[in-house]
């Protein structure tokens, strides 16, 4: 084959692989889920959000987190939990490793639009 038959093979190879990945990840819909005690509380679409929000998530033991979301992110704010490791872990946006508050019960998690997980790899 000529280098031009070449070169045009890679690229239609390349163009169909990068289309294979976004398709298989759902693009870029995100769906966070909050989980107190094992219960789903609250789903929220990452790619529908348009602004800052902010609330509060209660243990009912006197124990809190403050969730922020914004556009494509989702954070732990405040807490009022001893070390505080959920809220130095930062934002989360694609990140397979879910946000954790061991004293509050609380999980943040990314998952795919229709509950499940967002990718899976072997």
């Amino acid at each position: 084959m000529k280098t031009k038959t070449w070169i045009v093979l890679f690229a239609a190879l390349a163009l169909l692989s990068a289309a294979a990945i976004v398709l298989m990840n759902g693009g870029d819909r995100a769906v966070a889920e909050i989980v107190r005690d094992g219960e789903v509380v609250k789903r929220i679409d990452l790619s529908r959000v348009t602004g800052p929000e902010t609330f509060t998530v209660e243990d009912g033991a006197g124990g809190y987190n403050v969730v922020t979301v914004e556009p494509g992110r989702i954070r732990v704010e405040d807490a009022n939990c001893p070390d505080r490791v959920c809220v130095h872990y930062g934002w989360l946006e694609r990140s397979r490793i879910p946000i954790l508050c061991v004293p509050h019960k609380l999980m943040i998690r990314i998952v795919g639009a229709d509950g499940g997980p967002d990718a899976v790899s072997y």
